[in-house]
């Protein structure tokens, strides 16, 4: 299977239809993803719990995968996901990036960004435009 297919696959399935059996079936025991949340390391178990938080947050998410790089073992993606607000009906676009590193169809070695200020503050629980906020030195909240 291409990695292409099996980060699309992984998206749809956990991240989509939260079908949290698929994070073994697809992630290995041992992995701890980095850069998802700061300063921590997000395993199989954290995604248990962390995708159910997101998902209660947001309605009819959808994922892209905008430019996907493989070589080797290894495989880069730019991502789009695409919410629904449930408090206001509006949009809600986050952008990010996976670097991952494969055995076999699980992913045994992951890198992650993703634009949680950005994302944050089109849910409504940051002020709009709190990146420059921050720049000019001024504190959020």
């Amino acid at each position: 299977m291409e990695k292409r297919d099996i980060l699309q696959e992984w998206y749809q399935r956990v991240w989509i239809d939260a079908d949290l059996d698929a994070i073994d079936e697809l992630f290995s025991p041992d992995t701890q993803a980095q850069g998802l949340l700061p300063d921590l390391q997000v395993g199989p178990d954290d995604f248990r719990e962390l995708v159910p938080m997101f998902l209660d947050m947001v309605e009819d998410p959808k994922v892209s995968l905008d430019k996907v790089m493989e070589d080797g073992d290894w495989a880069s993606a730019l991502y789009s996901m695409r919410v629904t607000n449930p408090a206001n009906g509006q949009p809600v676009i986050g952008s990010g990036q996976l670097f991952a590193r494969f055995e076999g169809d699980k992913m045994v070695e992951t890198y992650n960004s993703f634009d949680f200020m950005s994302f944050f503050e089109q849910m409504g629980l940051l002020p709009e435009q709190s990146m420059a906020l921050c720049l000019t030195g001024q504190r959020i909240g």
